[in-house]
This record gives C-alpha cells, structure tokens and sequence, in this order.
C-alpha cells in the first residue's frame, strides 16, 4: 500500500547531496517566505508539458533539452538567456526535419541553481573547505565565508529565476521565435566553409519553408510558426526550496511542484527509500531520473513503481547517462526492464556526464566526439531493442566559450583556457551544441527513411 505523500514528508528519509545549514532560525524565515511567494510555474504548464512528453514517448514527437550546467547569479544577464534560447530554436528547427515530427523545448533554465558534486569538501594546499554547490547555496570562492551555506540565496535563485521566466515567455510568443528568423540565424552557422557539410540540410530547410509560404501556410495567421512551447527544468536537489514553492493545483486537486515545469532526481540521489524521490513521487509535474551504471533492475523496478505508479504516459523520462562505449553494457539490460513491467517512459540520452575528462592542459573538458558518439550508442540500441529512443539532453551554452574540445571550430585542449567560464562542468558552446543538432538530425533522417523502407 503506498504510503500518504506530504509535501514535508521527505524530511522523514535519508537525505544526501544537500546542505547543512548553520542557522536553522534563518532557514526557517527563508521557507516561510518562500512559501508565500507566488509560484514560478503554473498546473496547466505542467499537463500541457505532460501530454507533449507523452507524444515523445509514442514517438510522436522528439525532446530537447538543453542549458547551463549550473546557473549563477554573476552571469545573470538578458543576454545569456537570450543567446541559450536562440541556440536551443536553432537546434530544434533542425531536429524538427530530420525527426519529421514536432519537439518539445526544454531548458535547463530558471531554476539550475543545485548542484551535486563528487565529495564533501575541496582541498586546496592543505586547506580544505566544503565544495560548492551552487549559488543557491554557496559561492565559488575558495574562503570559510563563501563555502558557508547561506538560506537566504534561495530568495535571489527565486528572483533570478522568476526574472528569467518572464523573459522566456516574451520571446516565445513575442515573434523572436519566429520560424524564419531562427532558421537564417542557422543559415549563418552553415555559410561558414568549416560546416559546409551542414549547407545542404539547411538548404533544404530553407526550401520547405519556401514552400510553406508559397502554398499559403505562411500567413498572417499562421501563428504556430510565429511563437513556440518552451518549458524550463532543473534538478531538484535542493528539497527546501523545493517544498517551499510547492503548491495544490486548484483544478486537479494535486500537488505541483511550483519551482519549474520539470524536475528531475540525480544520478547520485535516486535511492528509492531517500529524500528527493519521496518528494518528487507526489507532485504531477513531469519527473526526470537520471539512469548511470549503477543503476540495477531491481532499483528501476522500484522507481518505475513509486515515481509514476499510475503509469501515465509523459510523467516519467529516463535520462540515460553512461559515457561513449559503455551505452552497450548498461541500456539494452534497463529497457528490457521497462518493457517488461510495460511502463510508459520517455527515454532521453544525457550524453555529457558520462564523458568528462581531465584534458592535457588541466582542464575538465568533455571531447565533442565522444559526446556525439554516445548519442550514435543510445540509438542504436534503441533500433536493437525494438524501443523509442526519444530525445537528448545536453549542457550547452549560447556564449562563444571553450570548455569542450572538437567541433567544426576544432577547440584544442590548449585552447580551453580561451574563455572557460563555467563554474561546475563543461559546457557545449553554441557551434558545437548547433553542429551536434545537425549530425543527430542526420541519424534520425536516416532511420526515417530507413523505417518508411521497410513498409514498403
């Protein structure tokens, strides 16, 4: 029998990845306020978020998800998100015709301020001192002051994060999203003499939308081709904030969590007795769980039933994260897993995580032919297994910067030290984040055709 779920019931479970806060009463205040604010996001976002994943899982539409590895509140500008967002049309309009069906938009925005890490505590010449989290719960500097978890950060994620929602929802429907100013954008990325290969694909994109226009699709009611659907996610580590922003839809009678339209549980924090799946089992947001090689079948099991025990299509993605040549011992083993509990899932492939290096130079880079060749993996053990593969989910930026290596722009490891910017992990700039939409669109163009083959 499943237990009764409450907002706070979480605190009951083991809890890992998260912070102890020195002063209790100040956490306190912060919650309470919190819990008065408005929430970030709305039920009817989220249903309408559930049935677009539900397409996606039938393979009736395809996932992007993309973003920040961790927001901060230093590089908070209307610029930044501005540039994430048009890099993320861009590569949609892209998948768009290669999967030659609709994609759902996803970004790791407004809320991606949590972030897990490998230890407790950083050490650096002798000194050690707890790691950094994320802004909404340290800061970077390497300091007693700026390591000590502050509640009150929670109230600036929330601004920032607020502020960011109100812009994303102005350039979706404002015409910056407009179909033909995102694909002449793209159209500059191919009229480069480094991503000629691509110049055809765009090409052909340029004559479907000639003939949309010509056939009178492209009129001024045409508004499906003026404004987009775009969602935000984010990890949800932090189960304060979390709890703080949850609210009961007044439709439904439900709870939601108020924070973002997705969320999602860790790798590292996906025990199925522990904290953050206690909380995410009770809301009716769309849930993400990330898949790693540890993850046995019988935890999956366990996770399939408590997370989504209605088994409703479009509330439970998979984030399948394993590295470039290891996507063969772990998928195939999960999927049949899934199909033999008949669960409805979406499955994503998160091919970043899994790929992280230590470059020659010092760096902590991820190589773009590894990134690219795990996605190649998660495909095709898909094809082998009779299943959906059913989106990607990357860490990408809309800024020129110089974390992972390779790419039509051939970053080196000796030029990582260019414009290195990110806080936590490295992060795809926006050629490389676009030229990898370009080589995934190819894989799903020719398993199109190859499937329109074989029912002939």
């Amino acid at each position: 029998m499943t237990p009764v779920w409450s907002k706070s019931g979480w605190r009951d479970r083991p809890r890992v990845q998260m912070p102890d806060y020195p002063n209790q009463s100040a956490l306190g205040a912060v919650e309470a306020q919190l819990a008065e604010y408005p929430p970030l996001v709305f039920a009817g976002e989220t249903r309408k978020l559930r049935d677009a994943l539900a397409k996606v899982s039938r393979g009736e539409a395809f996932l992007l998800q993309g973003g920040d590895c961790a927001e901060s509140f230093a590089e908070f500008s209307a610029d930044n998100i501005r540039d994430t967002f048009k890099v993320l049309l861009q590569m949609a309009i892209v998948l768009t015709y290669g999967a030659r069906v609709p994609v759902v938009k996803i970004g790791r925005m407004a809320g991606q301020f949590a972030k897990p890490r490998s230890a407790p505590v950083e050490a650096r010449d002798g000194t050690e001192l707890p790691s950094y989290r994320g802004d909404i719960i340290n800061e970077l500097g390497f300091t007693p002051a700026a390591r000590q978890p502050d509640p009150a950060k929670m109230l600036r994620a929330y601004t920032q994060s607020a502020a960011t929602l109100n812009l994303l929802r102005a350039f979706s429907t404002g015409g910056y999203a407009d179909v033909h100013q995102v694909h002449a954008w793209t159209l500059g990325f191919t009229g480069r003499q480094e991503a000629v290969r691509y110049r055809d694909m765009a090409d052909r994109i340029s004559d479907a939308l000639d003939f949309m226009a010509a056939a009178g699709v492209d009129g001024d009611n045409a508004h499906t081709l003026r404004t987009v659907d775009f969602y935000t996610s984010h990890e949800a580590l932090l189960l304060e904030y979390e709890e703080a922003l949850c609210r009961v839809d007044s439709t439904s009678g439900k709870p939601v969590a108020g924070s973002g339209h997705m969320i999602w549980i860790g790798d590292r924090t996906r025990q199925p007795d522990g904290a953050h799946v206690e909380f995410a089992r009770g809301v009716q947001n769309p849930v993400g769980l990330k898949c790693g090689p540890t993850m046995d079948e019988d935890d999956l099991k366990r996770l399939l039933a408590t997370l989504n025990p209605q088994n409703e299509a479009g509330h439970l993605t998979l984030i399948a994260r394993f590295g470039a040549g290891a996507v063969g011992d772990h998928l195939p083993r999960l999927i049949r897993t899934v199909q033999s509990e008949g669960a409805h899932v979406v499955w994503c492939c998160d091919p970043m995580h899994g790929n992280t290096i230590r470059s020659s130079s010092g760096y902590k880079t991820r190589p773009f032919e590894a990134v690219l060749r795990e996605v190649q993996e998660f495909f095709a053990v898909h094809q082998a297994e009779g299943s959906v593969p059913g989106g990607v989910h990357f860490e990408m930026t809309g800024k020129d910067v110089t974390e992972c290596t390779g790419g039509v722009r051939a970053v080196t490891d000796e030029d990582l030290s260019d414009r290195y910017h990110t806080a936590c992990d490295p992060r795809l700039n926006a050629s490389q984040s676009l030229e990898l939409a370009f080589l995934i669109a190819e894989e799903l163009s020719a398993s199109h055709k190859a499937g329109q083959a074989a029912a002939v």
